[in-house]
C-alpha cells in the first residue's frame, strides 16, 4: 500500500514543480528580447526611395567604414513599395522616402505594434528637369509644365519619369505641378529608374526628364560630370522672387525655395530601442551625415557656420 502511495505522489509532485516554474515565469515581466544589434554592430534591412540611391549609398559606405561590425542592406525601389515594406515586412527596419507618416498610418502602427515609428526630415531634395544637350528649351514655368503634362498645351516634347505610378517623382508631379490632375499619356513616357531617365534624355533630343538632384547635381562625381556632357539641367521660374528669375536647382536655391520643385527627404524608423537603425538615423541627422548631404548638393538641415580664426603658428618655408 505504501509503495503504491509513493508511486502516485511522484507524478503529482512533478506536476506541482512544473506549475511553480510556470508561475514564476508568469510573475516575471515576460521574456526579454535578446537584442542582436546596436548602433555599432549588427545587420539591418532598409528600403530606400530609388531617387536617393547615390547619396544614401555614400551614407551607408561611410557608416559601415566607421563601424566595421555593422551591415546596412538597402533595397532601392519606388516609394510606394517602401511603405508597403514598412507595413508588411517585419525584416524592414527603416525606410527613406519623401514624406513622413500621416495620421492614419501612425494610428495603424500604434494599434498594431503599441508604438509609433519615429520619423523626421533630414535634408531637402530637388526634382531636376533635364533636357538633351542639343535642346534650346531650357526655361520652364510651373504653369507651362502643368499645361503640357496634362495635354492642354501642344508640345513636341516627351516627358520622361521613373515610372507612371508608385514613385515619389510621379507623386510630386501630380501633387505640385498638376495640382491633382492627370497626365496626358500621349506625351508622358515611363522608364524603370532614374538612370534610365537620364539615358533616355541623352539619346532623344526632344525628351524632358525628371530626376532627384542627387543623380545629377554633384560636380565632384565623375559619372555625373560625364553625363552632363550629354544632358543639361533646365531653369524653372521662381514665382516668389520679385524679379521672376529663372533658377537652376543649386543648394542655395533649394534651401531658400527660390527653386520651385523642392521636396523633403525623410527617414521612418520601426525600432523602439537603441539599435542599428537608431545609430544610422542619428548619423543622417548630425554633422557627418549632414556633410554628406551637403557634398551631394542637397539642402542640408544642419547649419554650418563660417568663423574667422587666427593661426599664430608660423608656416615653415620650403
Amino acid at each position: 500500500m505504501n509503495f503504491s502511495s509513493k508511486s502516485m505522489l511522484n507524478p503529482i509532485v512533478f506536476i506541482g514543480l512544473i506549475s511553480l516554474v510556470l508561475l514564476g515565469v508568469g510573475c516575471n515581466d515576460g521574456p526579454k528580447k535578446v537584442l542582436d544589434d546596436s548602433p555599432t554592430k549588427g545587420v539591418i534591412h532598409i528600403s530606400v526611395d530609388e531617387s536617393f540611391k547615390p547619396v544614401i549609398d555614400e551614407h551607408i559606405k561611410m557608416y559601415e567604414s566607421s563601424f566595421p561590425d555593422t551591415k546596412i542592406i538597402a533595397s532601392y525601389k519606388p516609394e510606394a513599395d517602401c511603405f508597403r515594406d514598412l507595413i508588411n515586412d517585419t525584416a524592414t527596419r527603416m525606410v527613406i522616402v519623401t514624406r513622413g507618416l500621416n495620421e492614419n498610418e501612425e494610428q495603424y502602427f500604434k494599434s498594431s505594434m503599441n508604438y509609433v515609428p519615429s520619423w523626421n526630415d533630414v535634408a531637402s531634395d530637388a526634382i531636376t528637369i533635364l533636357v538633351n544637350k542639343k535642346s534650346s528649351d531650357t526655361l520652364f514655368t510651373l504653369e507651362q509644365l502643368r499645361l503640357q503634362l496634362s495635354g492642354k498645351q501642344k508640345t513636341d516634347a516627351i516627358f520622361v519619369f521613373d515610372g507612371m505610378n508608385a514613385t515619389s517623382t510621379v507623386r510630386f508631379a501630380v501633387d505640385s505641378i498638376l495640382k491633382g490632375g492627370k497626365f496626358d499619356t500621349a506625351v508622358v513616357k515611363a522608364v524603370k529608374s532614374s538612370r534610365e531617365v537620364m539615358d533616355y534624355v541623352a539619346t532623344h533630343e526632344h525628351a524632358i526628364g525628371f530626376v532627384g538632384i542627387s543623380w545629377i547635381g554633384n560636380p565632384e562625381d565623375t559619372a555625373q560630370v560625364n553625363m552632363l556632357k550629354k544632358i543639361k539641367m533646365a531653369y524653372v521660374r521662381c514665382d516668389i522672387c520679385p524679379d521672376s528669375a529663372y533658377v537652376k536647382p543649386t543648394q542655395l536655391g533649394i534651401l531658400n525655395h527660390r527653386y520651385a520643385l523642392v521636396r523633403g527627404l525623410y527617414y521612418i524608423l520601426k525600432e523602439n530601442y537603441e539599435g542599428l537603425g537608431s545609430g544610422f538615423t542619428n548619423f543622417l541627422q548630425y554633422e557627418r551625415g549632414q556633410l554628406i548631404f551637403r557634398r551631394a548638393y542637397l539642402g542640408a538641415r544642419m547649419g554650418f557656420a563660417v568663423r574667422n580664426v587666427i593661426i599664430r603658428e608660423k608656416l615653415q618655408k620650403d
